[in-house]
């Protein structure tokens, strides 16, 4: 009899337990949709301590906002299962923005944002409740606006033959979803891969160039952080960014070369890749077309600016599946940055916490268990984007109605 209730009061502990949590997160696959991406935190709140200056957040919310204001007005965004209107979200991030000003501490900070707030966390990846978090930097790259034996590797812009075609003007069955290609006859065709730009030239003597760069290794990487400044030849700077994509899937060069065995997962790196190609030039062009994806460029002004048009914030931008979260949303995350010493050598890492707004995407964040953060320019932010691919947690807020 004893162990008969010993046996039934576990059960319904266990139960207690399971009731606390979605229990998809026992059994549950990548998130497809808004609604599986984000779950309501109703127990287990994160603390909200932000580990940088206030300044830069609400330099960040603020654009974040002017952005917001120039969509449509009944738009409606998805928080997980939740829906909310344009001004909602606006209302929301302005609510935060006085709340910040209050200069309260992490207590009342908390307590404040646990009561006016909805708090979501993000499902994560399959089989881990957690988010893997990498960074992107703005490179500056030398290059010449004329080709010559120094400068040969060209950056493209956008080529007037690439069709984006809308598909759910099609069927429903297709909603999101679009095709790139171009038109070969009556005929749609899928545009040209990497391999067919860079190395059969398709685009060649089409004066697409917007500049040419001397290392094919600092094109493939301007493609990867999606923006960049160029230092030409006569000391002026100019800045691109993100344009359009050929549209075929991106495809990791680093996994690329993990599988080969041309480097060791607890080695790699932008910084590992660089210095593999620079001891082995033959292999460039293999492991680079590797990823048929290819990226088209447009000269920018003011520095760089994410997917959503919005000038990208060092530290408070981050990119996340546009599929899945909500453009322009608050958030907060905690990770892991890197600590360098005075060489610029990482001599460890530290856990932090901070406020971000999602203002950009990448072919290569894809899923509910992904997130990119935009570290800015200069040597810390060049380590912490070729270094940081740690676990953390992200969380997305939202006032209450």
């Amino acid at each position: 009899m004893q162990y008969a209730r010993k046996i039934l009061l576990g059960s319904l502990f266990l139960l207690i337990v399971l009731s606390m949590y979605d229990c998809s997160f026992f059994l549950r696959k990548e998130a497809e949709r808004p609604e599986e991406s984000l779950k309501p935190v109703r127990f287990f709140y994160p603390t909200f301590r932000d580990d940088t200056s206030l300044d830069s957040l609400v330099v960040a919310t603020k654009k974040n906002l002017e952005h917001l204001k120039q969509l449509e007005s009944d738009r409606i965004f998805h928080y997980g299962q939740d829906e909310f209107t344009l001004q909602q979200v606006c209302e929301s991030q302005e609510a935060f923005l006085a709340l910040i000003s209050k200069n309260l501490d992490t207590d009342q900070l908390n307590r404040e944002l646990r009561a006016k707030f909805r708090i979501y966390r993000a499902s994560g990846r399959s089989g881990n409740s957690r988010v893997l978090f990498t960074g992107y930097y703005e490179p500056v790259f030398d290059a010449s606006l004329t080709p010559n034996d120094t400068f040969k590797y060209p950056l493209y812009r956008e080529p007037p033959d690439l069709l984006r075609i809308d598909l759910s003007r099609f069927s429903s069955n297709w909603k999101g979803q679009s095709i790139v290609g171009r038109l070969v006859g009556q005929e749609v065709v899928p545009y040209y891969s990497r391999c067919e730009i860079e190395t059969k030239k398709a685009l060649e003597g089409k004066n697409l160039e917007i500049a040419w760069l001397r290392d094919p290794v600092d094109v493939a990487f301007l493609h990867i952080q999606g923006s960049g400044r160029l230092k030409l030849t006569d000391g002026t700077t100019i800045s691109v960014g993100y344009k359009a994509s050929n549209g075929h899937p991106y495809r990791s060069i680093g996994r690329c070369m993990l599988d080969r065995g041309l480097l060791r997962q607890e080695e790699m790196s932008m910084q590992a890749i660089r210095g593999y190609f620079a001891r082995h030039p033959e292999m460039i062009d293999e492991v680079l077309n590797y990823n048929p994806s290819y990226v088209f460029f447009t000269t920018v002004e003011g520095g760089p600016l994410g997917s959503t048009k919005i000038p990208l914030t060092p530290g408070r931008s981050v990119a996340l599946d546009g599929r899945l979260f909500p453009e322009g949303a608050l958030a907060f995350i905690s990770c892991q940055k890197p600590v360098l010493n005075d060489s610029g050598d990482i001599t460890g890492w530290t856990a932090f916490s901070r406020f971000v707004l999602n203002q950009d995407t990448g072919g290569a964040i894809r899923g509910a268990g992904r997130a990119d953060i935009f570290w800015g320019s200069g040597s810390y932010a060049e380590v912490a984007a070729g270094y940081l691919r740690h676990e953390g947690d992200l969380y997305v807020l939202i006032k209450k109605p």
